[in-house]
């Protein structure tokens, strides 16, 4: 069964940080491209940044680039997402997902995680 856990999330102040985490089982974790998406009321689910960890690539979108860094640990099975110079409109809820296409459309990710709030208070 492929698992795909999210946790990190919170209540933190603009400009602060936060560190999320993804942990995956079920599949091979080298195989996967892990993607990281967001979504806030109202909003359409948006990919914000990927990693293929068979060769390291990452994307990021324009959004969060210079801000958000994604990273894996293979031997843990899991990617993070630190998040520093939060804003305001980075409040949403956060999904791993995990898929064999290098893509930011959410439907093309094969495999979810449940989600963790992120809250950026001003």
């Amino acid at each position: 069964e492929v698992q795909l856990v999210e946790s990190g999330g919170g209540l933190v102040q603009a400009g602060g940080s936060l560190r999320l985490s993804c942990a995956a089982s079920g599949f091979t974790f080298d195989d996967y491209i892990i993607g990281w998406f967001r979504q806030a009321p109202g909003k359409e689910r948006e990919g914000i940044s990927c990693i293929t960890n068979n060769d390291g690539s990452t994307y990021y979108e324009d959004s969060v680039k210079g801000r958000f860094t994604i990273s894996s640990d293979n031997a843990k099975n899991t990617v993070y997402l630190q998040m520093n110079s939060l804003r305001p409109e980075d409040t949403a809820v956060y999904y791993c997902a995990a898929g064999f296409v290098w893509t930011m459309r959410p439907y093309q990710y094969d495999h979810w995680g449940q989600g963790t709030q992120v809250t950026v208070s001003s």
